[in-house]
């Protein structure tokens, strides 16, 4: 171990902001990080061992006891439940002889839960050490079972138990014609590099990632600043349950987002870039390697890029099974080798991100588009969508249809058009932007995908007229509570108590006032939570509260009044009034009653 480590090291730097890649590689040789690595590593690096601790006690895929030589993860995702994530999982444990959340006895073998796997079009999926296992059913549990009793190495498993389908059904203006290699940077080089940040400007991109930020001025303001050691981040990061649209990009279009990533280098003065990738996607890690070590060879990346004054490179760094981490602040704390807990802001990235130094964080589909827009200008891109949306959003649509995948479509197309594409028929509602998003009722169709109305990052999600509402919002609240970084009290004790008193409505023990209540608990996670995961996770319940709160009223208890008293009307004035002083007088009448 002493020599394994030491060689692991080296081959970081001593680099303390490469302990995420460190950590890992230590829990892949042993199955768990054994408190003499820890020791060891906090020593080379010059670390507390409690900061290790710390951090591998914040990542869902690192462990400080042992794990199975065969780490079995099932995505409990809304989307897989839909698919039969509970058969699957229950046929597994039969079959591996081991309850979900253990160990087997001899060590072989663990089974667990884990949030969404990004193969939300292909469920119920899992991860093994990592790896990818889509379209799970019981012949492949089978065969998965047989492989693991006899330890059988994961290299020399069927490939076809890890092929993933990028589902690419309908293409637009950014998928359907792929640019050459160099092509962007050489527009750009060509025009002049202002001249091309004014193109950007003109075309009306905005972030990708949901917040919609204007990509030209993030790159401009971020070019100003006095300290020339500028850094490009790409989050890819993308793990709103949902989103997958990311995962089919990297392995499509790769070239095309890393050209974006070397155009606002060259637009801002940067040197050093990051491709933060998440660690659901570590099957696409190898790949992107091997593209990173093409681009160098073809004079893409590294000094004098196309024959130019211009020094610049990517590094990968792959997270570890956190979904707050793509939160833009806490993403950049990750790649630091820290918890990936949200900074407060400001400042912001743009004047002091990654070690201190102005950042430019964009997500996969931001930095694609920048490419295709230098290649073809402003106005191409601009003569698409809306006044305030302009170009296209790549959706991942899944759930309820007959074709789920990946669709391009130009800003302001409805809602209803996307159903007709996909084969979605007999809709109940749409969750838009996943579980932080927005849940529309089918009376809502006619709404449009545009920064105005119904903004997302991607993620599109169908439930027909069979399912349940209720189980939707308890899946996304319990989902909530998982994957808070603890940080403020808020939305770490506010999700918790948040999903015991769903639970509480959910299971029917919930009585006169106890939506009432779940209403206020929301509001407070809403405005006093630190960052944006505790200000949108109260979401699902106050986006389906508001459409159907007879959902939740039918839920409670059933007791008695006193003659003349009207629940339904007195819980209605309480539920509106929750944020003012008088609403007092209104619970308490109702639990008088």
């Amino acid at each position: 171990m002493t020599a394994f480590i030491q060689h692991l090291i080296e081959q970081n730097r001593y680099q303390s902001t490469h302990l995420l890649a460190i950590l890992r590689a230590v829990q892949a040789q042993y199955f768990y990080i054994p408190h003499e690595a820890i020791e060891q590593i906090a020593q080379q690096l010059d670390i507390p061992r409690t900061q290790i601790i710390g951090v591998i006690e914040f990542y869902s895929f690192l462990h400080l006891s042992p794990r199975g030589q065969y780490d079995l993860l099932i995505s409990d995702s809304i989307t897989d439940h839909l698919l039969g994530k509970h058969e699957i999982t229950a046929y597994l444990e039969q079959q591996l002889h081991v309850k979900l959340g253990e160990v087997r006895a001899d060590g072989v073998v663990s089974l667990a839960n884990t949030s969404c796997t990004g193969l939300c079009d292909q469920g119920p999926a899992g991860l093994v050490n990592g790896y990818a296992l889509p379209h799970l059913d019981k012949a492949k549990v089978d065969q998965i079972t047989a492989l693991i009793n006899l330890q059988i190495p994961l290299d020399a498993w069927p490939q076809d138990l890890f092929y993933v389908e990028d589902n690419l059904i309908k293409a637009g203006l950014l998928l359907s014609a792929p640019i050459a290699l160099g092509e962007a940077l050489q527009a750009a080089f060509n025009r002049g590099l202002p001249e091309t940040l004014s193109e950007l400007d003109s075309s009306g991109l905005r972030g990708r990632g949901g917040a919609g930020f204007k990509t030209a001025t993030k790159w401009k303001f971020c070019a100003e600043e006095a300290n020339a050691d500028r850094i490009v981040v790409c989050n890819a990061d993308e793990g709103e349950p949902g989103t997958f649209k990311d995962r089919v990009l990297l392995n499509t279009y790769a070239h095309q987002v890393f050209e974006g990533m070397t155009l606002c280098a060259a637009l801002i003065g940067a040197k050093q870039g990051f491709l933060y990738l998440r660690g659901e996607y570590c099957h696409l890690h190898e790949k992107l390697i091997a593209i990173l070590a093409e681009r160098r060879q073809a004079g893409l990346l590294g000094t004098q890029i196309l024959g130019a004054d211009f020094t610049f490179d990517i590094e990968i760094c792959l997270g570890a099974g956190a979904y707050i981490c793509g939160e833009e602040s806490a993403l950049i704390e990750s790649l630091e080798g820290k918890m990936g807990i949200p900074r407060n802001r400001p400042p912001y990235p743009v004047t002091q991100g990654y070690l201190g130094k102005p950042t430019v964080v964009n997500n996969v589909e931001t930095f694609m588009a920048a490419a295709r827009i230098a290649v073809n200008g402003g106005a191409w891109f601009a003569n698409i969508g809306t006044d305030t949306s302009k170009g296209s959003k790549i959706l991942s649509i899944c759930g309820d249809c007959t074709q789920p995948g990946i669709y391009e479509v130009p800003f302001g197309t409805s809602i209803q058009s996307i159903l007709d594409d996909c084969g979605a028929t007999d809709v109940l509602g749409v969750q838009i932007g996943g579980p932080s998003g927005t849940f529309i009722s089918n009376n809502e169709f006619d709404r449009l995908i545009a920064f105005e109305d119904l903004a997302t990052g991607g993620s599109f999600i169908i439930f027909n007229q069979h399912r349940n509402i209720l189980d939707i919002v308890n899946n996304f609240t319990h989902f909530f509570a998982h994957e808070s970084c603890g940080f403020c009290t808020p939305c770490r004790v506010g999700t918790s108590l948040l999903k015991n008193q769903l639970d509480k409505i959910i299971n029917g023990h919930g009585s006169a006032g106890d939506v009432v209540a779940l209403e206020e608990l929301c509001q407070v996670i809403k405005k006093q939570s630190h960052c944006g995961l505790g200000q949108t996770a109260a979401n699902p319940i106050l986006t389906t509260l508001e459409r159907y709160p007879e959902l939740y009223q039918a839920q409670l208890k059933k007791i008695s009044y006193e003659p003349g008293f009207d629940l339904d009307a007195a819980l209605e004035t309480a539920r509106r009034l929750a944020n003012r002083d008088d609403a007092g007088a209104h619970l308490a009448q109702i639990e008088e009653s």
